[in-house]
C-alpha cells in the first residue's frame, strides 16, 4: 500500500496518467503556511486558488442541480397552463409528495459523499466504487418501501385534510412519478461518486440534453396526446432515468474513473449494516432540511381558500427551489473541498474554503434576492395567468427573498457538515429549530392569529435564521487539526470494514 501511494504523489512519472486520480493539490496548504508571506499575501494567493478551485467545483455542479430542478419546475409549468386545479396537484404532487422521496434519497446518498471525498482525498481509490454499489443497494431496497406511500397518496393527502379534487388529482400526478423514485436512488449515489473527484462538468452536459428533450416530449405527450397529468409525470420519470444511464455510461467508458470504478463487486453487500446506520444519520439531517419548507405547501392546503393561498405558494416555493439549486451547488463543492482537504490532511484549507464557499453563496444569495423583489408583480406569469394568484405571489415576495438569502447561507453549511461527517449532530440541530419552533410557531401565528399564508412562513424563517447561526457558530468553532485526525480514522475504519477492492492486484 506505501508504494502504491508513494506512486500516487507522483501523477507524473506513469505511463497512462489519464488512468490515474489527481491527487488533492497542497498548494493552498502551503500558501497558508508560508510565514515568509505577510498576512495580506497570503489572504490574496490563498483567496484566488481557493476561487478557482471552488466555481470549477461550484459552476458545473450548480448547472446540474438548475437544469434538474427546471425539469421538474417545467413540468410544473405545463401543468399550469392546462388549469389551476392541474397546477395545484401538479405543485402537490411535486413539493408535497415526490419531495418526500427526493430528501430520503438526497440524504442517505450524502453517506457515499462523506466517504468518497474523504477516501479520495486519502488516496484510497479502490473504495469509491464499493461505496458507490453499498449505497445503491440501500437506496433501492429504501425506495421499494416509498413506493407505498406513493401507491396510497390519495388516501394520505384526504387524511392530511387536504381537498378532494385536489387530492384526487394530485395522487394521478404521483402515480406516474413511481419510477423516479428508484432514478433518485441510482442517481444519487453515481452523482456523489463523481463528486467526490471532481468530476462535474460530464453531468452538467447531461442533464442539459435531457431537458431539451424533456421539454420536447412532455409538449407531445401533454399537449398532443391529451395524456394530462399522468403523461407529465411519466415523462418527467423518463427523464431522470436519462440521466441516470448517460451518467453510468460515462463512468464505464471514462478513464478518469479506471481506478476509482473496478467493476461490480460482492464486497458491497459486505458491512450494509454500519453503512446504513452512518446513511440514516445522513437521511434524518437532509430529510428534515429538505422537507421543512414543504411542509408549508401542505399546510397552506388547510387554510380558507386553499387553492389561491396553495397556488401562491407553491409558486414561491418553486422560485425558491430554483434559486436554491445555486446553494445547492456550493453545498456540494464545500462538501468535495472539505472532505478532500480533510482526506489529504489539510487543516488550514479545510477551514479557509469553508469561509471562501460560505462567502460567495451568500452574496449571489443577495443578488437573487433583491431580483425577486424588483420582479415580484410579474413572478407568477411564468407560472399562470390568473390575476387573483399573481396578487398573492407578490405579497409573499418579501418572505421570499429573507428565505433565498438564509438558503444562501445554511446549506453551504450542512455541505461542511457532510464533508467532515457531522450528520447526527445536524440532524438534532434541525429537529429542535424546524420542528420544535419554526413548525409550531409558523401554525400559531397562521391560523391562531389569523396571518394566514404569512404566518406560517414567518415562523418557519424564524427556525431556519436560528438554525443557520448555531452552525455558524459551530462551524467556525472547529478544531480543523481534530477534524483531520477524525477524518483518517474514519477512512481507515471503512477501508477495513469492507476490504480492499485493489489489494489483489
Amino acid at each position: 500500500m506505501d508504494s502504491i501511494e508513494s506512486d500516487l504523489h507522483q501523477p507524473i512519472l506513469q505511463t497512462k496518467p489519464a488512468t490515474v486520480p489527481e491527487p488533492v493539490s497542497s498548494a493552498l496548504e502551503d500558501v497558508l503556511s508560508n510565514t515568509e508571506l505577510s498576512y495580506l499575501q497570503r489572504l490574496k494567493s490563498a483567496t484566488w486558488l481557493e476561487l478557482n478551485t471552488l466555481f470549477r467545483l461550484a459552476a458545473p455542479a450548480v448547472v446540474v442541480y438548475l437544469l434538474n430542478n427546471v425539469t421538474s419546475m417545467s413540468t410544473q409549468i405545463f401543468c399550469g397552463h392546462l388549469g389551476n386545479l392541474e397546477l395545484a396537484a401538479a405543485s402537490l404532487g411535486n413539493n408535497g409528495i415526490q419531495i418526500f422521496a427526493y430528501g430520503l434519497m438526497l440524504g442517505m446518498g450524502s453517506a457515499v459523499e462523506t466517504l468518497c471525498g474523504q477516501a479520495y482525498g486519502a488516496h484510497r481509490y479502490d473504495m469509491l466504487g464499493v461505496y458507490l454499489q453499498r449505497s445503491t443497494i440501500l437506496l433501492m431496497a429504501t425506495g421499494v418501501l416509498v413506493m407505498f406511500i406513493y401507491i396510497f397518496s390519495k388516501p394520505l393527502l384526504l387524511l392530511l385534510g387536504e381537498s378532494t379534487s385536489i387530492a384526487s388529482a394530485a395522487a394521478i400526478f404521483v402515480y406516474g412519478l413511481i419510477p423516479q423514485i428508484f432514478a433518485y436512488a441510482a442517481n444519487f449515489p453515481i452523482q456523489k461518486f463523481l463528486q467526490a473527484q471532481s468530476i462535474v462538468a460530464p453531468s452538467s452536459y447531461i442533464s442539459a440534453a435531457t431537458l431539451v428533450v424533456h421539454l420536447l416530449l412532455s409538449w407531445v405527450v401533454i399537449y398532443k396526446l391529451g395524456w394530462g397529468l399522468l403523461g407529465a409525470s411519466l415523462m418527467l420519470s423518463f427523464s431522470w432515468w436519462i440521466i441516470v444511464v448517460a451518467q453510468f455510461v460515462y463512468i464505464l467508458m471514462s478513464e478518469k474513473c479506471k481506478t476509482t470504478w473496478t467493476g461490480f463487486s460482492m464486497q458491497a453487500f459486505s458491512g450494509l449494516w454500519d453503512f446504513l446506520k452512518l446513511s440514516t444519520a445522513s437521511a434524518v439531517m437532509l430529510c428534515l432540511e429538505t422537507w421543512y419548507y414543504q411542509i408549508l405547501v401542505l399546510i397552506a392546503g388547510l387554510l380558507e381558500n386553499a387553492e389561491i393561498a396553495l397556488d401562491a405558494l407553491s409558486i414561491c416555493m418553486t422560485i425558491s427551489g430554483w434559486v436554491f439549486m445555486i446553494a445547492v451547488g456550493f453545498n456540494a463543492a464545500a462538501s468535495v473541498r472539505v472532505s478532500n482537504e480533510l482526506g489529504a490532511g489539510h487543516p488550514k484549507s479545510a477551514a479557509f474554503s469553508v469561509v471562501v464557499v460560505t462567502l460567495s453563496s451568500t452574496i449571489i444569495a443577495v443578488i437573487c434576492a433583491i431580483l425577486v423583489l424588483v420582479l415580484r408583480h410579474v413572478l407568477s406569469y411564468a407560472f399562470t395567468s390568473g390575476t387573483t394568484v399573481a396578487d398573492a405571489v407578490s405579497e409573499l415576495s418579501p418572505y421570499l427573498a429573507v428565505s433565498i438569502i438564509l438558503n444562501g447561507i445554511q446549506p453551504v453549511l450542512s455541505g461542511v457538515a457532510v464533508g467532515c461527517g457531522w450528520q447526527a449532530f445536524v440532524a438534532y440541530v434541525n429537529v429542535g429549530c424546524y420542528y420544535v419552533i419554526g413548525v409550531p410557531v409558523g401554525a400559531v401565528l397562521g391560523f391562531k392569529f389569523g396571518l394566514g399564508a404569512k404566518g406560517i412562513w414567518s415562523g418557519m424563517i424564524g427556525g431556519t435564521f436560528i438554525q443557520t447561526l448555531i452552525l455558524l457558530w459551530v462551524t467556525f468553532r472547529t478544531d480543523w487539526k481534530k477534524e483531520v485526525e477524525t477524518s483518517k480514522k474514519r477512512v481507515d475504519k471503512w477501508a477495513d470494514a469492507g476490504g480492499q477492492a485493489l489489494s489483489k492486484d
